[in-house]
């Protein structure tokens, strides 16, 4: 029997890489538990408001983030608070697969428009490897905001 999984990252801000990584994977934001969420509302609104209703202190309410596939299909990704900085190279990253099926010049252009919309989301480019057949197809390595390595494949 398979299990689902969830993927953590450790951050310094989880609302602001949470809301990084929806942008880049086209995911949401849940709302709080128990709240119907009318079409268009904001969901991180409505969890300053479920938390401020609980009583967490203003300080406390930004501990943790979390998005999610709205299709249903990828992992949800959770975003958990933490006080040390990043200090060493991921031994794992995401993968995000930004030109499925293309081959050649057409793939890292592909790539390098994606590239360009992450930038400007916050990203950092890293560096581009070029295809090198049969072994690699080519990708770009970037970080988000908080300098967590992932590949644009």
């Amino acid at each position: 029997m398979s299990r689902e999984i969830q993927v953590t990252f450790d951050a310094h801000d989880p609302k602001a890489l949470s809301t990084f990584w929806r942008d880049v994977l086209g995911y949401v934001h849940p709302g709080p538990p128990g709240a119907g969420l009318p079409e268009g509302a904001d969901p991180l609104a409505a969890w300053d408001d479920f938390l401020a209703r609980a009583g967490v202190p203003e300080d406390q309410r930004n501990t943790a983030s979390a998005v999610e596939d709205p299709d249903g299909q990828g992992p949800r990704l959770f975003f958990q608070r933490v006080p040390e900085d990043k200090v060493v190279k991921n031994r794992v990253h995401l993968d995000v697969r930004a030109a499925p099926g293309l081959e050649g010049d057409e793939r890292m252009a592909a790539l390098e428009a994606e590239c360009d919309r992450l930038v400007a989301l916050g990203a950092t480019r890293v560096r581009r490897h070029e295809p090198e057949l049969p072994m690699s197809a080519g990708f770009i390595v970037m970080t988000d905001p908080e300098g967590n390595e992932f590949c644009l494949d």
